[in-house]
């Protein structure tokens, strides 16, 4: 089986307006954000609202996220996850079937 490199790739998306509330409501709810705290040993976490869609790793996005959010992996006031799948199964989003979500770390 030989591999396909891909050239572009499209990670451009839209979300129907109820989805990106029901999404962003879970992202910014109170237990999980503690929950992340608690991992990610932080005092308070922000949701930024920025998303993105994970893209295949080439030498333009080593990263495996458009080139565009490379800023925030780099910085070490801000983390990068993975949008729960149940999160994106409440809120109805099967396309793109995979994101991320940016939060900015607080300290105090």
């Amino acid at each position: 089986m030989a591999l396909k490199i891909l050239q572009n790739f499209d990670s451009n998306f839209t979300l129907e307006p109820q989805a990106k509330t029901t999404l962003f409501k879970l992202l910014t709810n109170e237990s999980f954000l503690k929950q992340l705290c608690q991992k990610l040993q932080c005092e308070q976490l922000e949701f930024t609202e920025l998303l993105f869609q994970p893209v295949p790793y080439s030498t333009a996005t080593p990263k495996g996220m458009p080139a565009e959010f490379e800023k925030y992996h780099h910085s070490e006031d801000y983390t990068i996850i993975n949008v729960p799948p149940n999160f994106m199964f409440n809120a109805k989003i099967f396309k793109p079937s995979r994101l991320c979500a940016i939060y900015r770390k607080n300290n105090g």
